[in-house]
């Protein structure tokens, strides 16, 4: 008995496996639904041929016995494919051509209730249902997905314009007054609406286009850049965009980056551990930072129709260290060259050296400098020098710092 199971299962198998679904002509869609197998043609003509090949194969429609062949088939009509006398498929046949959208207009509007995130497309027309039957008479819908394109804006480092697509499903119904919500554009643009997702696959696409609109919109995305210091005795000194912490002085150059011209007013507000310190109306500025602290540079653009948009930049500015050594080397090895003190956020200073009877042999004012061990010129005798070092950090501790120094040369390079 299995053995005559698996014989009737191999016969059934050969049958389906032998009929092979051909179509002449030009189809947007095939996919099944509901155990019906979905043929959009482009338009249904004397040159549409539908069938499968196989030996004995039948074609019968929905509910008639008659056998028919599909040369060519016939518009909205559904057929049972019969091979050697086994139900293979079921088919449903659509003609395209007669159930093409007509748009009468296609305008767009602001959001009354949110005019600055959303836009809407309002659209007039008619879009004639696509269905299909099973063999048992239950009518479906299939979806018609409309795309909407325009341009709008992005800014990656800067901004471009570009182009941009949006699929909508609409329904097949008479259109009155149609309303597709759109993110707002950035902008001035066109909205062309293509449809449908059957249509894409014809040489010429079914659109419709509006009016030019005008974007209002605002968007900005605030960026900075620093002055680098390179000297590394310098700690946390300002070198990159991306730091934890910055050594003061930091002075920066503040982007606001907005979407002109749809932008038009500026506010900067920066504020020192949440207290407003400044606020300003260009659309880029600059600024030094030099007391310790979290700073937020906060950046508010906005235009003629109050749309608005609002960011921050987070700075941290560190507190001031001051360590000064106690020997130097400057024997040209680029090791320990110089007598610097290594530093951190320090905005005044001033360095003394006197040798052994007093005498003033260096001065200087910028802690990312130092003394190469010369006099006027010529080096200076080794041994131990004094020093002295008046500075202010930027959290407001004054040092004063005295010392020997001692100066090595070792042998020269």
């Amino acid at each position: 008995m299995r053995k005559v199971i698996i014989s009737i299962c191999l016969v059934l198998f050969a049958a389906v496996a032998s009929a092979q679904l051909n179509i002449s002509g030009k189809y947007l869609s095939l996919e099944k639904k509901h155990g019906v197998r979905v043929i959009i043609l482009d338009s249904i003509t004397s040159q549409s041929k539908i069938e499968y090949s196989g030996t004995n194969v039948k074609y019968f429609k929905y509910n008639d016995p008659t056998a028919t062949f599909l040369l060519p088939p016939d518009d909205a009509t559904g057929y049972i494919i019969e091979v050697n006398g086994i139900n293979t498929d079921t088919i449903f046949v659509i003609d395209y051509s007669k159930f093409r959208p007509i748009f009468t207009s296609f305008d767009a509007e602001f959001n009354p209730s949110n005019q600055c995130s959303n836009v809407n497309l309002l659209l007039t027309g008619k879009i004639p249902a696509l269905k299909y039957l099973t063999p048992s008479g239950i009518p479906y819908l299939l979806n018609r997905d409309f795309t909407v394109k325009y341009n709008t804006m992005k800014f990656v480092e800067k901004w471009n314009t570009i182009d941009t697509t949006e699929v909508n499903t609409l329904p097949s119904i008479p259109l009155v007054s149609h309303k597709i919500s759109l993110k707002s554009p950035l902008c001035d643009t066109y909205f062309t609406l293509v449809g449908d997702q059957y249509a894409k696959e014809l040489e010429k696409l079914d659109s419709i286009k509006s009016p030019l609109y005008s974007a209002v919109a605002v968007k900005c995305y605030p960026t900075f850049t620093v002055e680098k210091r390179e000297e590394k005795n310098e700690k946390e000194r300002p070198f990159t965009t991306t730091q934890e912490k910055y050594s003061a002085p930091l002075s920066c150059q503040f982007l606001s980056n907005a979407n002109e011209p749809v932008a038009k007013f500026y506010k900067w507000r920066i504020y020192k551990d949440k207290q407003l310190l400044i606020p300003r109306t260009d659309k880029d500025h600059r600024y030094t930072f030099t007391e310790a602290g979290d700073y937020e540079v906060k950046i508010t653009v906005s235009n003629a129709a109050l749309c608005s948009d609002s960011n921050s930049i987070s700075i941290k500015i560190s507190e001031s260290s001051l360590q000064v050594p106690n020997v130097f080397t400057p024997n040209g090895d680029g090791q320990n060259d110089e007598f610097r003190v290594a530093y951190k956020s320090i905005i005044s200073f001033e360095a003394w050296v006197y040798n052994r009877w007093g005498r003033k042999v260096f001065y200087w004012n910028d802690p990312q400098k130092g003394w190469d061990g010369n006099i006027n010129g010529k080096k200076a005798t080794p041994g131990p020098y004094f020093y002295v070092i008046k500075a202010i950090g930027s959290d407001g501790l004054k040092y004063l710092k005295k010392g020997d120094i001692n100066l090595l040369r070792g042998v020269q390079k």
